[in-house]
């Protein structure tokens, strides 16, 4: 039987009746509880102390658990700060009967040590034995660092949002008012719901903020919601035995398949209740779907702000969605399965017309969300499952079969994209297709990354206006990986050049974003760096104050 990793902590539960939900599934709330003993065991472990939950953030439900079924959740320290420690955890299930195992959830939680009198307690560091602890041991630092200006990103994020003209109009129909949507409940904390420090339990807190949240979102689809992720359990003060805990939860926004609810908590003692004064002592933000009885996934409707409270809850959700895309590179670190295919002269025809196919394709999906607007520039963002995609659209004043000839050229790239540091030709396949070799800079400080890319451009067909650029990663065994660089890989990227009139155009460049190209654009997606806009607009110069005579020189 597999043993625990050192330092790590193991709990192993049969899902029984009493645990599950109206649909014979594990309840989130339930999990949430396990998840809190379990990392404040693995936390108390390595620090010798007691310790109490500071957050639980970034908590992804990939999978269901049915009653009968056992969960397993492993939870480690992966840092020990000064005062505090990030704490990894693992959710795995696994059915009695064929022996399957699936993941079910992953999550992050910070604790820190409970002070004894006036003393402060400073953690040993952990030991690294593995190279992933390694790998882990870096992410937490890459993760504290988000956590530490998440409240300054957001508050640059809203101030953008403010630009934004309001997208709810009064007329439009099928709306839901955000008061449609409010639930109140109230809990009085007794013995049973204390942990080990006298204290109200963190994972009973966050279970009863769950089930006030998934009674918000079921307002809006009359099925029963099912929790897809959690924000941010924010714990900003305790709460003891006889306490009367106030829970509030509102739909903030609605995102055509999912749902942000917040939650906020109030804490009342005896007095506090008299005088209606209490004390906040958690928020959260909780992100549900649904599906119907065919189990097709639910489209909620579109909610409509009533307060100025209300308006700053709906931007403040498009905010944090923004700084959760972000997060994803930084919290999961997924590992990239390569899905590019080897380059040879049998299939080099057929991967040219996918590629140019597989472009026109993105750009033709529904439901990019702007994220930014400039003066020439527009972003906009695409989240289908775990794929997320990326549209910057800019205004040019030049002719488009002028710009799709400076576009086309990747050797003309590092001129005005800093992402790149070099693209050289190692195969010119045809008029219209080449084999590019492409270094970009280091980021996160890793090694510098490579490229090995075809590029496919074609031209407006008769009667059409759009030239097209297609980019996708290949394999060429004259260039296999090199150990200076870190080999990358570019799903699907490129450019459509659209003329407007004879002198200027719209160029539209799309990405779909892979894990290793994904560093390059977290920062800006989450709103503290503004790299996109930046290459955009260098973009834009270099096209502009390209001369005549660099332009003919192309033909």
């Amino acid at each position: 039987m597999e043993g625990s990793a050192p330092g790590e902590v193991r709990m192993s539960q049969a899902i029984q009746p009493a645990h599950s939900n109206p649909r014979g599934e594990l309840s989130a709330g339930q999990l949430l509880k396990w998840i809190d003993a379990t990392a404040c065991l693995a936390a108390e472990k390595h620090a010798g102390v007691s310790c109490v939950t500071a957050s639980v953030d970034d908590i992804q439900f990939e999978e269901t658990a049915r009653v009968g079924q056992v969960i397993t959740i492993k939870a480690k320290v992966t840092r020990a700060f000064s005062t505090s420690m990030e704490i990894s955890i693992k959710v795995t299930v696994q059915d009695m009967f064929t022996g399957i195992e699936k993941l079910v959830s992953v999550a992050f939680s910070t604790f820190v040590t409970k002070p004894v009198g006036t003393e402060k307690i400073h953690l040993k560091p952990i030991t690294l034995l593995t190279e992933q602890d390694h790998v882990e041991h870096n992410l937490a630092s890459e993760r504290r660092k988000v956590r530490l200006q998440h409240e300054d990103t957001f508050k640059n994020l809203m101030k953008e949002n403010g630009k934004f003209d309001d997208p709810i109009c009064d007329e439009e129909e099928g709306t839901v008012s955000t008061r449609d949507t409010s639930v109140q409940s109230i809990e009085l904390v007794l013995p049973p719901h204390a942990n080990h420090h006298g204290n109200t339990f963190g994972g009973q807190i966050m279970a009863w903020m769950e089930t006030v949240a998934t009674i918000s979102a079921s307002r809006l689809c009359r099925v029963h919601p099912l929790l897809k992720s959690v924000d941010m359990f924010k714990f900003r003060g305790p709460s003891t035995v006889g306490d009367r805990l106030v829970f509030n939860a509102t739909v903030n926004n609605t995102f055509q398949t999912c749902v942000e609810v917040g939650v906020r908590v109030e804490a009342f003692d005896c007095k506090e209740w008299s005088e209606g004064r209490g004390r906040h002592i958690n928020s959260a933000f909780l992100i549900y779907n649904a599906v119907d009885d065919k189990e097709e996934m639910v489209t909620f409707p579109r909610i409509k702000p009533v307060s100025e409270d209300d308006f700053r809850r709906y931007h403040g959700a498009i905010a944090r969605k923004r700084i959760r895309l972000s997060r994803k590179y930084v919290v999961s670190h997924k590992e990239e399965v390569p899905l590019c295919e080897h380059w040879n002269i049998d299939n080099q025809v057929s991967l040219s017309k996918g590629n140019v196919e597989a472009l026109k394709k993105m750009a033709a999906k529904s439901g990019w969300e702007v994220t930014s607007a400039m003066e020439k520039t527009k972003i906009y963002i695409l989240e289908e499952d775990d794929i997320l995609s990326v549209w910057v659209e800019k205004h040019v004043e030049r002719p488009a079969h002028l710009v799709y000839h400076l576009l086309s050229d990747f050797t003309k790239r590092p001129l005005w994209d800093p992402h790149y540091m070099s693209c050289e030709v190692i195969d010119r396949v045809s008029e219209d297709d080449q084999i590019y070799y492409i270094t970009c800079p280091v980021v996160n400080d890793d090694k510098p990354k490579d490229l090995v890319v075809l590029v496919s451009r074609r031209r407006p067909v008769k009667d059409g206006n759009t030239y097209t650029v297609a980019v996708k990663s290949v394999i060429l065994p004259s260039v296999p990986p090199s150990p200076q660089y870190v080999r990358s890989e570019i799903t699907c990227a490129g450019f459509l050049i659209h003329a407007i009139d004879n002198s200027s155009c719209t160029v539209s460049y799309f990405n779909q974003i892979s894990a290793s190209i994904f560093p390059y654009f977290a920062g800006n997606l989450g709103g503290w760096s503004k790299s996109i806009e930046e290459t955009a607009a260098s973009c834009i110069q270099f096209i502009e104050n390209a001369t005549d005579d660099g332009l003919i020189s192309l033909f």
